[in-house]
Parts: C-alpha cells; sequence; structure tokens
C-alpha cells in the first residue's frame, strides 16, 4: 500500500507518494487544477495498484479533486491542515512550508496518526444543501436589491414608492422620472445627498 499525500491549491494541486513503512517520499508531481490533468494525476498514481489517497483540507479547495477521485472508486482520506502542520513542525524541513512537504505530511499522518477521516461520494442530501444555499443567497440578493431600489425612489420621488410593487410596476415608475441636476443624475450614490428641502423631480 501507498499513501498519495495531496495539497491542494487554488490553480494548483500537488501530489507526493509516500511509503508508509519507511515514511520515504517515492515520487511527487504538480498538476493544474482542471480535469484533463486529474488524469493525468490518475495516470501517474496507477503505477501503484493499491494505493489510499489523503487529501489536506479536503471538502474546501480539494473537493473538486476529491469527488472526481472518488467517482473512479479511488479511497480518499480527509486530513484536517492542522494534523499536516504539526508534521511539518516535526520534520526535517524545521517547519518550512512548500507543496511536496505538506503532500508528503498528509499523506504520513494519514497513516500514522489517524487524524484522517474517509471521504465519502456526495449524495442528494448534499445536493439539496447547496440548492437550499443558492435559494437563501438569491433571496438575500432579492432584498438588497428591493432595498437599494427603495432608497433610490425615496431620493428622486417626494415620499417614495409604495412599500408593495412589482417589477413592472417599478420600471413603470422610474420611467417618469426626470432628474433635475447632476446630483439627481448620479442618484443616491452620488458624493453628497440631494437636500430634502427640494420639489419633486417628476415631470
Amino acid at each position: 500500500m501507498v499513501l498519495l499525500g495531496v495539497d491542494p491549491h487554488k490553480s494548483t494541486h500537488t501530489a507526493a507518494a509516500v511509503a508508509p513503512d519507511s515514511q520515504q517520499q517515492l515520487s511527487s508531481v504538480t498538476i493544474r487544477a482542471s480535469v484533463p490533468e486529474y488524469r493525468r494525476l490518475l495516470r501517474w498514481a496507477r503505477q501503484w495498484p493499491q494505493r489510499t489517497w489523503a487529501v489536506e483540507n479536503a471538502n474546501g479547495l480539494g473537493r473538486h479533486l476529491v469527488q472526481w477521485l472518488i467517482a473512479r472508486g479511488e479511497r480518499v482520506i480527509d486530513v484536517p491542515a492542522t494534523a499536516t502542520s504539526r508534521v511539518r513542525e516535526l520534520s526535517r524541513g524545521g517547519g518550512r512550508k512548500n507543496d511536496q512537504i505538506d503532500a508528503a505530511a498528509a499523506a504520513t499522518v494519514a497513516h500514522l496518526h489517524g487524524d484522517g477521516r474517509e471521504v465519502e461520494a456526495e449524495d442528494h442530501s448534499t445536493a439539496l444543501a447547496l440548492l437550499d444555499e443558492r435559494r437563501v443567497n438569491l433571496a438575500q440578493a432579492r432584498v438588497r436589491t428591493v432595498n437599494q431600489l427603495h432608497a433610490m425612489l425615496r431620493d428622486l420621488l417626494p415620499g417614495g414608492a409604495p412599500e408593495q410593487m412589482s417589477a413592472d410596476q417599478a420600471a413603470a415608475l422610474l420611467r417618469t422620472i426626470r432628474p433635475a441636476g447632476p446630483v439627481e443624475k448620479v442618484g443616491p450614490q452620488g458624493p453628497s445627498p440631494r437636500p430634502r428641502g427640494r420639489g419633486p423631480c417628476t415631470r
């Protein structure tokens, strides 16, 4: 059995093969974060028929690679970054950080200290959680947009606009506004607010 430690980054991933019995690093490779490079990484790994992947922060920057590997029958262990940090402190590198040391440390920690946790394939519960998160984000974005629209209308219309208003009603109302002067043309994001004593700007 060979452990394949992976240190994932946003644009690149570095993997190191470690022999568990001797903790000797056998080989390493760095790939770009892309599907064609994932295939190259898997081809590199197949020189060891018995292998286990140990990925630092598998639910973070390594999530896409990890799920890609699991979908192809690979066994993957998630290793927390705090565990690889402890190994770096005890390594000959004296705590210095580089991708190969981190990748090898992840593999070593997973085997020796039992800090790793096997990662399972994402299922329908994960998909539902993602959909719920996106729904919440969209709802929050809508609230922000509506609040910004009402703030702008308060600045351009006496009394502002009705609280309950459809998108078509808001568009029709905006078409009736004729800003008077440079400040009103800039709107509420301009350098200074319009004096409240000024008259209406509709025609």
